[in-house]
């Protein structure tokens, strides 16, 4: 049956047709017949007891330049919807964490992917906190005599804001950097929330695999390998994707996080692992769909589809 899905998003008219993970899951939505209805996060209101959003209903193309058609401008009471997909891309700022306040109010009458609730308390840097045999030595602090003394004891660190995305902000600091108090100095200048530190792992060289996974189950991964000089491997800034294959420890990991991922209504789901290390469980606006399609072959959208029609089904 068809279901009406809204998708909460960043621009549509600008994204990457070749590389965007929602514009892909759109795309699947509208193959297997449902309608789809588009509008931005400034648009999403409460209205007097109503979750409300302006937008378009749309239609979609593979083709670039004309890859998506705009019906006429309206306003829709959310609730009467099947589907609501929470895509817009971080900053997990006040801003995103309203979002998720709002369309908690409909769920799960109407399906938010992924559940935002939990998006708002599983944050990517933050989730990863509860898998402490999972992950390299981290330290979340805005103290500076903490960052110090983590990094006497671990060497090379990567220091990063908490909540950004992208590789934005990402500094890999040596264990003599003389740099670490003005990088301080500055994230402290610009933000109030503290930092997250953690031991360099000298394996992202050979790349940081995102491994995808469809309702708590591994489908496949991509490995995205850090363009010469930089230490950061996302694909934002210059980080290459390349075929790879599901370790026995990206199983084991996968085995470990993805029941709490399923319970917790996280349907797409994108963790990162270095080495044998996890280091991030991105539920906010997971990537990967599309390089991952491309190289493995595996219809990881229509995975993603089958999940939510069965728990409407259900």
């Amino acid at each position: 049956m068809p279901l009406k899905v809204a998708f909460q998003m960043d621009p549509i008219g600008s994204v990457d047709i070749d590389a965007d993970s929602t514009f892909r899951i759109a795309l699947e939505a509208q193959a297997r017949g449902h309608d789809l209805f588009y509008y931005t996060p400034d648009r999403l209101a409460f209205q007097e007891g109503r979750i409300t959003a302006r937008g378009w209903p749309i239609q979609l193309q593979r083709v670039r330049g004309d890859h998506v058609s705009f019906g006429a401008e309206a306003e829709v009471d959310l609730g009467g919807f099947d589907v609501v997909w929470l895509r817009q891309d971080p900053p997990f700022d006040m801003g995103y964490i309203t979002t998720t306040h709002l369309l908690d109010m409909i769920h799960p009458r109407t399906l938010v992917v992924n559940d935002p609730f939990w998006v708002r308390n599983y944050p990517e840097k933050l989730l990863v906190l509860r898998f402490p045999d999972l992950t390299p030595p981290t330290a979340i602090a805005r103290d500076l005599q903490t960052i110090r003394a983590f990094r006497a004891r671990h060497g090379d660190i990567i220091l990063k804001p908490l909540y950004g995305n992208g590789g934005a902000g990402v500094f890999k600091l040596t264990g003599n950097d003389g740099n670490l108090a003005s990088l301080f100095e500055m994230f402290t200048g610009i933000s109030r929330e503290p930092l997250i530190v953690q031991k360099y792992l000298p394996a992202v060289s050979a790349g940081d695999k995102r491994v995808i996974l469809v309702d708590g189950e591994p489908v496949g991964a991509i490995n995205r390998v850090p363009a010469q000089g930089e230490t950061r491997s996302n694909m934002h800034v210059g980080g290459r994707p390349e075929r790879i294959a599901l370790t026995a420890r990206d199983l084991e990991i996968c085995a470990a996080i993805g029941p709490l991922l399923r319970e917790k209504g996280q349907v797409f789901v994108g963790i990162d692992v270095i080495g044998d290390w996890l280091t991030e469980i991105n539920v906010t606006s997971p990537t990967g769909i599309q390089e991952l399609e491309r190289f493995d072959g595996v219809n990881v959208a229509e995975r993603i589809w089958q999940a939510i029609e069965a728990r409407r089904a259900g």
